[in-house]
């Protein structure tokens, strides 16, 4: 997989503010989304630019993409404290995908280190002499030594961030993804271990969403994946309905006007009535993501008035004509 210099790719340079990428990524975004830009080229551009603004958007992965460069996904989810050797740090999965640990049963006095990082996985290590790899027993994962097979945890569950597009969201194809877990300390620098997983996006799934995947835990414990639907160019998703700012024309508003808007399906057709006030709010109903029993939500359309900038000298004399002739007053006397 090639290097993408994510600043680059959204055109910002590296002492940008939050604001000032997200500015590029809204400008960037509408002009390569697939819905509206058809050339060659532009779908695979509209991905890089997603994948800039979701790391360059995150103060932590800004950080360690500034720190690392190509090699900051490398052993971004653990540092060791000062003094520890010989455990390489557990690595992140694919784009979109953060591994984590859920606690397990049991408590005593298990290493504050482990406790911190992976929980209490079970009374009986505390009870014993020798300590377990947390990554026993996943599907034969194994820390490795003498010990490491004394003590496999029973019943660990582990989490993931499983993030899609809200088009992937809408059209629920089922998902490959591959989990990376920690290299087997005092190894040796082998390639870390991975999982291949095929998720089906539940009915009624959105944002926030937890899907559990039976038994592909620890030990027979579970896989929670956290569904996240990334920043979208065009909508904003609240539950199962999408908000659509558009700006409309003066003489739009005042005459009334069709206007093609996207939507989930393609293009569809909204009818802006005469006489519309700016800040007006339309609903296009039924356009919206389904919920688990089918229903679908709605796409909010807010209504915006925007202005020629800067408006041409024939534009200007028109408006101070109107000015002139009309009878409207918007402020009381």
């Amino acid at each position: 997989m090639k290097y993408l210099d994510y600043y680059a790719v959204l055109g910002v340079s590296r002492d940008a503010s939050a604001d000032d990428i997200k500015k590029a990524f809204r400008k960037l975004a509408r002009q390569y989304h697939p819905d509206i830009n058809k050339s060659v080229g532009a779908e695979a551009r509209f991905k890089e630019i997603n994948e800039s603004y979701e790391v360059l958007s995150d103060p932590e992965k800004r950080k360690r993409y500034d720190a690392l460069g190509a090699n900051w996904k490398s052993g971004q989810d653990f540092t060791p404290p000062p003094g520890w050797g010989g455990f390489e740090g557990a690595s992140s999965g694919p784009r979109g995908f953060r591994f984590e640990f859920g606690g397990g049963p049991g408590g005593g006095d298990f290493s504050d280190f482990f406790s911190a990082l992976f929980g209490d996985l079970s009374g009986r290590a505390a009870r014993g002499r020798r300590r377990a790899s947390p990554f026993a027993g996943f599907d034969g994962f194994s820390a490795g030594g003498p010990d490491a097979q004394d003590f496999a945890p029973r019943g660990q569950d582990f989490e993931a961030n499983l993030t899609l597009t809200l088009e992937e969201l809408f059209s629920r194809a089922p998902k490959s993804i591959t989990l990376q877990v920690p290299a087997t300390p005092g190894a040796g620098p082998p390639a870390r271990p991975t999982k291949t997983f095929q998720v089906r996006i539940p009915p009624g799934a959105t944002d926030g969403t937890r899907i559990r995947l039976s038994g592909q835990g620890a030990g027979g414990g579970n896989l929670y994946l956290n569904l996240r639907v990334a920043p979208h160019p065009v909508f904003r998703l609240n539950g199962h309905d999408l908000d659509l700012t558009l700006p409309i024309t003066p003489w739009e508003a005042v005459l009334g006007a069709q206007i093609r808007i996207p939507t989930l399906e393609g293009a569809a057709t909204l009818t802006i009535p005469s006489g519309t006030q700016g800040g007006s709010r339309l609903r296009m109903a039924g356009k919206g993501l389904p919920d688990k029993h089918g229903t679908r939500g709605d796409i909010f359309i807010n209504l915006r008035i925007a202005l020629p900038d800067p408006p041409t000298p024939r534009e200007k004399a028109l408006f101070a004509q109107l000015a002139k002739e009309s009878t409207f007053h918007p402020r009381p006397s």
